[in-house]
Parts: structure tokens; sequence; C-alpha cells
């Protein structure tokens, strides 16, 4: 297997406590944390963070797999939830699509969604490798 590059990101903190400007590529994102916990509430917390990767990851992977297949789609809206059950998180993922899907391809996607490379990364688990500068 060939080893891909996925994405680099590059932070600096803010000027507020939690605080956080983040570069990917061109883009550039806020984060931190909302009032209730200590923050301003400048951007997307970290785990709205996860949450909107897994809800880009399937909504483009569903799209990508339909155009393969020739099949109209419409609109796609996924909702992802993150909540914290006693000592674990747990992730709940919902898809809309248009009443136009038929049956047959809501199962296929259903399958196809399991299988995203976001799903995956965070379903396996994903060792990270800390340096201290």
């Amino acid at each position: 297997m060939t080893d891909v590059h996925l994405a680099t990101a590059h932070l600096d903190s803010g000027t507020a406590p939690y605080e956080q400007r983040i570069r990917v590529r061109g883009h550039e994102l806020v984060a931190d944390e909302p009032v209730a916990g200590g923050g301003a509430d400048a951007g997307v917390s970290p785990y709205g963070l996860l949450a909107a990767s897994l809800a880009a990851c399937t909504s483009m992977t569903l799209r990508m797999y339909a155009d393969r297949k020739g099949w109209t789609l419409g609109p796609i809206h996924v909702d992802v939830s993150i909540d914290r059950v006693g000592d674990s998180e747990q992730i709940t993922r919902t898809i809309k699509l248009s009443p136009e899907v038929t049956a047959e391809q809501r199962t296929r996607l259903a399958e196809i969604a399991e299988k995203t490379p976001v799903t995956k990364t965070l379903r396996r688990g994903t060792p990270i490798t800390t340096t201290i500068a």
C-alpha cells in the first residue's frame, strides 16, 4: 500500500484564552470553547470540528459514490452529534436524502456511509505521536 499524506493543520493560539487560529492549506478556521467552558465562543469547539469533519466526509463520499453510479441524489443533509456517556463518547450520525432516492439506493448508501475515510479512522482509533519542540 502506498503512503498518502492526508492533511496538515497549523495552529497559532489567539488573543482570547482558548481562541485558536488554524490554517489548513489556504483556509483559516477559528476554534474556541463556548462561554460556559471558559472561552469567548469565537469559533467552533474542538468536538464541533470533529463532528463537522465526519459530516463533511460522509456527504462528500456519498456524493462521489452516487456520481460514479450515475445516481441523482439531490441535497444531502448530515447531522452529527457527539455526546459523553459515562467515561466514553458516543457519535450519532443521521443522513437525510431526498425522497427520489430509492430504497435500494438508500440501503447501499448506508453501507457506504459506514466506510467513509473519517468513519474508518474514528472507528479503528489512530495512534498519535507527539513531539515537544
